[in-house]
C-alpha cells in the first residue's frame, strides 16, 4: 500500500491545475456576459459544484460564446 508521502507529489500538480482551471474559469464567466447557453448565475454554480475538472471543463465546451 501507497504512502501519502508517495502519492504527494503527484497529488500536488493536480491540486494546482484544478484550482488553476477554477480560477480561470470563474475570472472568465465573471468577465464576460454572453454565453452559448444558460446564463451567469447557471455557470458559476455549475462550475463550482463540479470544481473537479468537469464544471470548467463543461464551461468551455458548452458555455462560453465564440468571440
Amino acid at each position: 500500500m501507497k504512502t501519502v508521502n508517495e502519492i504527494l507529489p503527484f497529488l500536488i500538480p493536480l491540486v494546482l491545475a484544478q484550482f488553476a482551471l477554477l480560477a480561470f474559469t470563474l475570472r472568465h464567466i465573471l468577465t464576460h456576459s454572453h454565453y452559448k447557453r444558460g446564463n451567469r448565475t447557471l455557470w458559476i454554480v455549475v462550475t463550482i459544484i463540479g470544481m473537479n475538472f468537469v464544471g470548467p471543463i463543461l464551461y468551455f465546451l458548452l458555455g462560453k460564446e465564440d468571440a
